[in-house]
């Protein structure tokens, strides 16, 4: 195998037949070096080509998501605080390390790039994929990691129109990049985020239309999504671009309300009944989320700390991810 051969089948994948040798040849290259703990020279002998090409076909590997990198230490703190948060809350915890002089707009990234990774373990085939649109999801699909799959869907979680704007194509840019990375169909959800009137959504309901999406998300296998708080140093979305009025924030506050999840709204014990306002969002409710198998949520920042401890209470969780000085938070009882 020449290294121009590798060149031009990783920019081109016209030829389905070549390019599938350099997936396998990038497959064995990424075994004998990561499991097996041979030389790139060796392995050059083995494929019949040269060191060069190894060292690009391990970068594939990694770049393609074949090979996944993590580092592991017993004294490496972000990973007692993921044991420490197994332990007290019964999920999966991904602590993304992040220096205490990081700006709000990094510590998304960080945190948005190691969602990404979390999420290359959970992909499969077949799978109906639920994706809530917001300034957290828009981040982590920047960072996604391509997984070659078939047979799957990315369901759009909630409406998006407002009174501004139908919101489509803020939602569909975030949804296109999760189907792209997976190599999955999407489904969009054409309504706005409220109705006006509680009657005019129980009418949508009714409708096939709006049927065939509400049932795709009862056979969600895995869903994404982060919380919505007013309070976040990177303002969530739909606080930020006018899907509330002062009034219906007003409203909140005085419900007691601390974050949404799919624009669904609840109170720090995980309560959402008697918010007004849920009886005109187009989210779905907490007990087809609970029914997910995986529930990833995704948070950056302790701005959002109320919100997220609303959402372990309401057993939203099964997955977090997040960064090290919220999970340090989540930790301390004295909040």
């Amino acid at each position: 195998m020449h290294e121009e051969f590798i060149g031009a089948i990783v920019t081109s994948a016209s030829d389905e037949t070549r390019h599938a040798e350099v997936v396998q040849d990038a497959l064995t290259a990424a075994h004998l070096y990561y499991v097996q703990g041979h030389t790139m020279a060796a392995i050059a002998a083995e494929l019949h080509t040269s060191r060069s090409t190894v060292s690009r076909l391990l970068s594939y590997a990694r770049s393609e998501g074949i090979v996944d990198i993590r580092i592991r230490s017993p004294l490496d703190a972000p990973r007692l605080i993921e044991d420490a948060l197994r332990r007290r809350y019964g999920i999966v915890a991904h602590v993304a390390p992040v220096s205490e002089h990081a700006s709000e707009a990094e510590r998304l990234d960080r945190t948005a790039t190691t969602a990404a990774h979390v999420l290359s373990g959970l992909v499969r085939s077949s799978q109906v994929i639920g994706v809530a649109w917001g300034s957290t999801t828009a981040a982590v699909s920047t960072h996604l990691i391509p997984a070659r799959t078939h047979g799957s869907v990315i369901v759009q979680l909630n409406g998006s129109g407002n009174t501004r704007t139908t919101g489509l194509l803020y939602a569909s840019e975030i949804l296109q990049r999760f189907a792209r990375a997976y190599g999955a169909a999407v489904q969009q959800f054409p309504v706005p985020a409220f109705f006006d009137d509680p009657d005019t959504r129980r009418a949508f309901w009714r409708e096939s239309s709006t049927r065939r999406i509400l049932d795709l998300q009862d056979r969600m296998n895995l869903v994404v999504f982060s919380v919505g708080t007013a309070e976040s140093g990177i303002p969530s979305h739909v606080y930020a671009a006018g899907y509330l009025d002062a009034a219906e924030q007003a409203q909140l506050e005085t419900t007691g309300v601390v974050g949404d999840v799919g624009t669904v709204f609840y109170r720090a014990d995980g309560s959402t009944d008697g918010i007004p306002l849920n009886d005109r969002a187009t989210g779905p409710d907490f007990a087809t989320l609970r029914r997910v198998p995986h529930r990833v949520c995704v948070i950056s920042g302790t701005a959002k700390l109320r919100g997220l401890r609303g959402a372990l209470a309401a057993d939203l969780v099964t997955e977090l991810v997040t960064d090290e000085a919220t999970a340090r938070a989540l930790l301390d009882d004295t909040e």
